[in-house]
Formats: structure tokens, sequence, C-alpha cells
């Protein structure tokens, strides 16, 4: 990644003029210090796709711009076409009808909720080429699942080069164009990349549909709800969870594995510098990392604050750890607690410990807070 913080992911809406994607690259590489892609995504039609690849691949303008401004060769590949299909299975060639569009908005929802799935990539998303509706949906997409670091941009240039045919990027070394029977100069083109702010609602809004429509439905009946994630503070001496103003006591082993999945996210955290969680479960530990001895010991700290007369038993009765089944029991038991208390399935799902994703081959749980929400009285440090 060059050094920096983040994989650069560049996504391009496109149709006839993929001009915008070699100026857009161009402003990024003149930047101090420069944006480079690492991957490179152009969603567009079969139309647009031809018409990329003869412009930008056979006429060599992408080859040209790398040379010119001396970065590494621009990652164009087959796959780094993102186009719709026909129900026949070709690529759609145009975007015509309303099921056209709609089958447009999923491809995109789809393909932006996944590349924002990877806490490690950002995104830079231009919606400059390409039909209206495929801008706004690439816009709507980044407001559902962009996070804080992702980018949306305009690219603006002079009118008179605007979509022209000779022009793709402002040239190192300034040449004359034709534009309407006169001679323009290179040197007097202006292209301005703006940065478009937008409502990031990633984390926020409990979505779990696969379609555009299906999915602005929900983010609408979250936002109707207006819910914002009160603060978790957890008393050790009182042996309670408060959830804003709502206390749930919880026997003394159930607070302390509670406590100890708390502490992996306040403490254990694997992106510091992110101000925010979302919905980034790397800090959820597996079961069996809980399971050792040293974990117990560790646990047994917070247990001594609750109930120090019976943290010897504890720890003579788990002799080498704790056991998976006793962590399961617990992990249900806090859930129904926080069901029975909480009555609302958005903050159940948030303060309650849950599973990560389920296609790791050793499930993770955690809890969904967020980090700077949480606070814990008493507790020992790990």
């Amino acid at each position: 990644m060059k050094g920096a913080a983040y994989r650069e992911i560049f996504i391009f809406i496109a149709g006839a003029t993929p001009q915008v994607i070699t100026e857009t690259i161009c402003v990024l590489a003149a930047r101090k210090p420069p944006v480079l892609p690492d991957e490179l995504y152009i969603i567009t039609t079969g139309m647009g796709r031809r018409r990329a690849e003869a412009l930008l691949i056979e006429k060599g303008v992408l080859k040209r711009l790398a040379d010119e401004y001396g970065i590494p060769p621009i990652p164009l590949k087959p796959d780094s076409f993102i186009i719709p299909e026909e129900p026949s299975g070709d690529p759609l060639d145009d975007i015509r009808s309303e099921q056209e569009n709609e089958s447009m908005g999923d491809l995109i929802l789809s393909f932006i909720r996944k590349k924002a799935d990877d806490p490690a990539a950002r995104l830079h998303c231009s919606l400059s080429g390409g039909r209206k509706t495929m801008s706004f949906y690439l816009g709507a997409a980044l407001q559902l699942f962009g996070r804080p670091w992702d980018k949306l941009y305009h690219v603006l240039v002079s009118p008179e080069f605007e979509s022209h045919p000779e022009f793709f990027y402002k040239p190192r070394r300034d040449k004359s164009i034709e534009v309407g029977g006169r001679q323009l100069n290179t040197r007097d083109a202006e292209i301005v990349l703006a940065e478009l702010p937008f409502i990031r609602l990633r984390g926020k809004l409990l979505l779990e549909g696969t379609g555009f429509k299906e999915l602005v439905a929900e983010g609408q009946r979250e936002i109707d709800i207006a819910l914002v994630q009160p603060e978790l503070r957890i008393s050790l001496p009182r042996r309670t969870v408060f959830v804003g103003e709502k206390a749930i006591k919880l026997p003394p082993f159930h607070l302390m594995l509670y406590v100890a999945y708390l502490k992996y996210k306040l403490y254990r955290c694997k992106y510091p510098e992110r101000p925010y969680c979302l919905d980034c479960t790397e800090c959820f530990p597996s079961m069996l990392e809980l399971t050792t001895k040293p974990a117990l010991e560790e646990m047994a700290k917070d247990y001594m604050v609750m109930v120090p007369s019976r943290t010897g038993d504890l720890l003579h009765n788990n002799k080498d750890g704790l056991g998976t089944d006793a962590i399961r029991q617990a992990v249900s038991k806090i859930r129904k607690a926080m069901t029975e208390h909480l009555r609302d399935e958005t903050l159940v799902s948030c303060f309650s410990i849950t599973t990560s994703l389920k296609e790791y081959a050793n499930t993770k749980h955690g809890i969904r807070a967020e980090k700077s929400r949480i606070r814990i009285d008493d507790a020992f440090k790990i």
C-alpha cells in the first residue's frame, strides 16, 4: 500500500466519456502526498466498457498518463469493469427501462457494500460519468455503507475542454488541440476535483436487505425510529450494566464475562486511530481465547471487585480455565437479560454479545457498541 494507512480503491461511474476517469486520477496523483490506485473499478454498461477499452487501453491513454506523471501502471483489468447483466446473461448494453435502472442500482449498492466491508480499504468514488441515475445510486450507496475515511468526488473541467475527444488529463508538456475550428492550449485547461460531503449512515441503521428499494425502506424506518446509541456503563461494585437510564443487574460470573468482551473492544482495537467502530468486528475474540487459564486469571480480577470471598472458589473449580459450554450458556443468558430489560431489538443487537462473520471456522463473539460510549467503573485494564 505504498506505506499508506489504507489500500486505495478507485471506483468510477462511466459512460460515453471515460475522460472523467483519467482526469480524476491525474488530480489525485498530483496531490502531496499523491493518492494512487491500488485497485480501479469502472461501473458501466457493455457500451461504456467498449468505449473505455478503446480509448484508455487500446489508444494507450492510461499508460501515457502513468508515464507522464511517473506513477506505477494503473491497474485496469478485465475484472475492473462492473456491468449488470441482461436476463440472458449478456452484459447490459444501455440503461433505458425502469427494470434496467433498478438492476443497475442493485449492482452498485451490492458492490459498494462489499468493498466497504474491508476496514483496510479507502474508497474514492467518482460520480461524474454515466447516466444521472447511476450517479445517484453511487452517492446513495456511499451514504448507506461509506465509512468516515471514504471519499466522494465530482470532477469539473473547463467547458471548452470538457468531453473533448483529445483531452483526457492535463499533460505535463503543453500542447495544442483544436476546438470548433480554433486552437486551444492545454495550459489553459483547469481540472477541479470537488470532494462532496455526504451523510454517513453506516453503523447507525440496522440494514439487512439486499435490494436498493428494500434498503431504502429499512433505512427510512430506522431513521423514523430515531434511535441514538446511549452510553454503556458498567458498575462492578453494584454488579450492574447501565444502558442509558436502564439498569440491568447480572450475576457476577455473567458480568465478569461481559466485561471481558468489552475490554477486547476498549484495549485490543486493531484500528485505534479510527474514531468510530461502526460494524468493525476485528476486536472480537474467539471463544477459545477466553477458555485459557491466563484469561480466567485476568477476568478473576474483576470478579474479585464484585465477590472477593468467592474468587478463590472460581479459580479452584476451573483450574485449567473456563469451558466453552459455560461461556456459551453465560452469553445466552446475558442476551436474555438484555432482551427482557431493553425491549428493543436494535439496542439488544448493539449491547448484547453477538457473533461476527459466520464464515469464520472458529466463530468470534463480541459487543458492537461504540467504544467511545463504554465506561467501566473499578475495572482492571488488560
